[in-house]
């Protein structure tokens, strides 16, 4: 089984994807990495961020089957997707994979969420970008995240209460 964590850039998914990783258990399987890896591959190849490059959606789908055939389980893939289009790519593959997703979004109040941000030490330089991707997060929210994700709004939760909600609705 897949959990995969959506949301905004900052939203949190990385934080409760390592909680997740105890609480279900699971392996955590950040396919940014797929990125780093294409990067000197194909990185001549203009985008704007790395889920553009077809390739990576198609490792991101190939790499998480080929792990749970080896080990099985179940993987929590922390990844902003906001792109319709791209994330019925991947559910698609995972689908044809035989892989059952389970996919949520991390959702904050604008105020709570600029405040995270802000006060976010693990990647300070990211700041800006993340505040300017907050309306670009609310539109795919309004278009089709929330019809295709279990929106769990994280404005008035903890962290560990943010995984114990999703650990239970992954299970049960």
């Amino acid at each position: 089984m897949i959990v995969w964590l959506n949301g905004n850039f900052g939203a949190g998914k990385t934080t409760t994807a390592r909680l997740l990783k105890d609480a279900l258990p699971a392996r955590v399987f950040d396919s940014e990495h797929i990125g780093f890896l294409l990067r000197p591959i194909i990185g001549d190849v203009p985008c704007r961020d790395f889920k553009e490059w077809d390739p990576r959606r198609g490792l991101t789908i190939e790499t998480a089957r080929q792990v749970l055939d080896y080990v099985g389980g179940t993987l929590v893939i922390p990844q902003s997707v906001l792109q319709r289009e791209y994330w019925t790519e991947l559910a698609d593959g995972f689908a044809k994979a035989g892989i059952p997703v389970r996919a949520f979004t991390l959702h904050a109040e604008r105020d709570t969420f600029t405040t995270r941000v802000e006060h976010d030490a693990e990647e300070p330089t990211a700041k800006q970008w993340r505040l300017d991707h907050y309306d670009t997060y609310l539109a795919a929210l309004d278009e089709w995240m929330r019809d295709a994700t279990h929106v769990v709004d994280t404005t008035r939760r903890t962290p560990d209460e943010v995984a114990a909600a999703i650990a239970a609705a992954a299970t049960g």
